[in-house]
């Protein structure tokens, strides 16, 4: 026996697929045509992922007596638990978070077992000619996809770009020439297939999430080592998953199917085709119609899957961080305990004094490396009588302001009112060192608490210049207050 990778599948490979897979289990088991036929109904027919225990349990009572109650004297609850039994793994039961009732959901294993079934019955109509035009799409894109010279992917783009012209004139020319009802009927067939065969995926990918979790729980219920090395082993078998090759398609394929205007394309693209009459005559299934949702559905129960598994994570972190907090208080309550005990009567020689109430810690590695002090390099030698003629007339002409002279000015201003501003006072004692006067009388502003300076107010200050014209400066109302007495 050849798989598809072209490995031959050893006898103790398929003598163990017999005795362990769910799937081989199903078409080998006495009672499998009733197993079968009634998980396709309720599951693969209206494509449902879930249902709940007493739904279920009414729709197998309804099969039974279609079929022959008397042979299957037992209660549907039964023989829903036995399929749903490790020994048989048909179903897989479970609790969902927001319900108290368990609840049904097929396993990909009997699911891939059912369709193998419905695949034998003989075909009323088999297209070749979409899966040969398939092979030939496939490939090209295998190997343009995995071009690395951009000449031989120009001269492809060319040749394709021809061909498209080629086929536009001939349009112009000749007009359209739609496909015939066989051409039809074969793709849409195989599209049709291909959409069933994504929801079957599907739950093959939730259940290789599933299994992940499961392990990821048991590991974490009978873990007592560090935390560090579970994470790193849980984080190691997701990542394998998510990294795998099925794992990067299903993000891309999830990534694709997101996308709104996708969706909104597929929708338009689907309510076109089931319009077409050789389509009708196949009487296609309406859930076709909506098939873009039930792949959000089913894949949006692989994205919960992984939201549990963090939420696992999470919680066995906090829960290790709670154990380990408890802990440390109850060692500290330990030590105050002690501490009463001997408090009145202390030991003679059982007790050590400490220097600090704490210790200190000094790290190596806090310490700066060592940096080689710096050298002056002197060079002594004979001085020599400068001979260069310097103008030293700057060294002297210093303007120095007397802060005390301007300070009396502010003063004998306020001593008739009770607040004065700067305008007022230049022009009751000039400025007679100009701007120089001018800051500093700014400075005793910025010095006095009681002084106010508004930046939204301006006025003006004048004086007379050295060459006698009148200088003006603009600046905002500075206003010296008087000091309130008590």
């Amino acid at each position: 026996m050849i798989d598809i990778t072209g490995e031959a599948v050893s006898k103790n490979t398929l003598t163990t697929l017999r005795k362990s897979h769910p799937g081989w289990r199903l078409l080998a088991a006495s009672n499998a045509v009733l197993v079968a036929s009634f998980l396709h109904r309720a599951f693969i027919t209206p494509n449902l992922r879930s249902i709940a225990q007493p739904d279920l349990a009414a729709k197998l009572d309804d099969f039974l007596f279609e079929v022959d109650r008397e042979d299957y004297p037992r209660a549907a609850a039964d023989y829903l638990d036995e399929w749903a039994s490790d020994r048989n793994g048909w179903l897989r039961k479970y609790y969902p978070t927001d319900s108290d009732q368990p609840h049904f959901d097929l396993t990909p294993a009997a699911e891939k077992a059912i369709e193998w079934l419905s695949g034998l019955q003989q075909r009323p109509f088999v297209g070749t000619e979409s899966r040969l035009m398939t092979v030939f799409e496939l490939l090209r894109q295998l190997i343009e996809g995995t071009q690395t010279d951009p000449a031989l992917r120009i001269a492809e783009l060319e040749k394709r770009k021809a061909q498209l012209d080629a086929d536009i004139a001939r349009i112009r020319r000749d007009g359209v020439t739609p496909m015939d009802d066989v051409q039809v009927k074969d793709r849409f067939l195989q599209m049709a297939g291909t959409a069933r065969g994504l929801l079957s995926d599907f739950r093959e990918v939730e259940q290789n999430f599933r299994d992940l979790d499961r392990a990821v729980r048991e590991r974490v219920a009978t873990w007592d080592g560090a935390r560090g090395i579970l994470l790193e082993e849980v984080f190691g078998r997701r990542d394998v998953i998510v990294d795998s090759d099925q794992g990067r398609s299903f993000r891309a394929f999830w990534d694709f199917l997101m996308s709104s205007d996708r969706q909104e394309e597929l929708g338009r693209l689907l309510d076109a085709a089931l319009k077409l009459e050789p389509v009708k005559d196949l009487e296609p299934d309406r859930r076709l119609r909506r098939v873009h949702h039930d792949w959000l559905e089913a894949g949006e129960g692989a994205q919960a899957t992984v939201r549990r598994l963090s939420e696992q994570l999470r919680r066995y972190l906090d829960d290790r961080a709670w154990a380990e907090n408890r802990r440390i208080l109850d060692l500290i309550r330990q030590i105050h305990q002690s501490a009463l005990a001997v408090r009145d009567c202390p030991p003679a020689d059982g007790l050590i004094a400490l220097e600090k109430p704490v210790p200190e810690i000094d790290l190596p590695f806090e310490r700066p490396l060592f940096t080689p002090p710096l050298k002056a390099r002197i060079t002594s030698g004979e001085l020599q009588e400068g001979r260069e003629d310097v103008a030293t007339e700057s060294l002297y002409d210093q303007t120095i302001v007397d802060r005390e002279r301007l300070a009396s000015a502010i003063r004998r201003a306020l001593q008739s009112r009770t607040q004065v501003s700067l305008g007022e006072v230049a022009m009751t004692q000039p400025l007679e060192q100009g701007l120089a006067e001018l800051m500093t009388y700014l400075g005793l502003a910025a010095e006095d608490a009681a002084a106010l300076i508004d930046d939204r107010l301006k006025e003006s200050v004048f004086w007379d210049g050295e060459d006698g014209t009148t200088r003006r400066a603009t600046l905002p109302m500075v206003v010296y207050c008087r000091e309130a007495t008590s």
